[in-house]
C-alpha cells in the first residue's frame, strides 16, 4: 500500500528534475565533432569577388568567422547587420559560405542587402556544408590561425552572443600569437 503511494510521486519527481535539466540546456550551443579540428577540405568558386575560387587553405594565417547562410533564409538576413558589425569591430575576415542557393539568388540578396564578407565561397549542392557538419543554416564557425574550428554558432547570432562571446573570443584569437 505504501509503495503504491510512493511509486507516482517518485515518477513524477524525476521527470520534473528531468525537465528542470532541460530548461537548462542552451538550445544554440550544439556540441560539435569539428570542434578543435582543422575545418574540412573545400575549394569552391566565388560570388561577388575578384577572386575565382577560395579553399580551406586561404583560411589558415589569420583569425577567420565563416559564415554559412543562403538568400532563401529568413534567420540570414536578422544576422546580416551583426555580421557587418563583428566584422567591423574586430578586423575579422568573414567568409561567407553560400549553402544550397542559386547564384542569381545569392547575388541578388548581397545586392539587395549588402555584403559584408570578404568572399563567399559559392556551395551550390551543399556538399561543403555536409562536411563542415551544418545543420541548418545560418552557422557560423570561428577558425583560428591555423584553420582549426575553435567555436560554432547554431542559428542566426543574436546580440548578445555578439558582444558576450564572439567579439571576445575573435579579438583574444587575434592576440595570440
Amino acid at each position: 500500500m505504501r509503495w503504491r503511494t510512493l511509486a507516482p510521486i517518485i515518477v513524477v519527481m524525476g521527470l520534473i528534475v528531468l525537465l528542470g535539466y532541460g530548461l537548462t540546456r542552451r538550445p544554440d550551443i550544439l556540441p560539435s565533432a569539428l570542434i578543435g579540428k582543422t575545418a574540412p577540405a573545400f575549394d569552391l568558386p566565388t560570388l561577388a569577388s575578384d577572386r575565382p575560387r577560395i579553399s580551406a587553405a586561404d583560411l589558415k594565417g589569420r583569425v577567420t568567422l565563416v559564415n554559412v547562410w543562403a538568400s532563401w533564409c529568413v534567420a540570414c538576413r536578422a544576422e546580416h547587420a551583426l555580421i557587418t558589425e563583428i566584422s567591423q569591430q574586430t578586423g575579422v575576415p568573414v567568409v561567407g559560405l553560400n549553402y544550397k542557393d542559386t547564384k542569381q539568388a545569392a547575388l541578388r540578396w548581397l545586392g539587395r542587402y549588402g555584403n559584408p564578407f570578404a568572399v563567399v565561397a559559392f556551395d551550390e549542392s551543399g556538399q561543403v556544408g555536409i562536411d563542415w557538419g551544418v545543420a541548418a543554416v545560418p552557422e557560423t564557425f570561428v577558425l583560428d590561425r591555423s584553420g582549426t574550428i575553435v567555436y560554432k554558432v547554431v542559428g542566426a547570432i543574436t546580440p548578445e552572443e555578439m558582444k558576450q562571446t564572439l567579439i571576445p573570443k575573435l579579438k583574444q584569437l587575434k592576440q595570440a600569437s
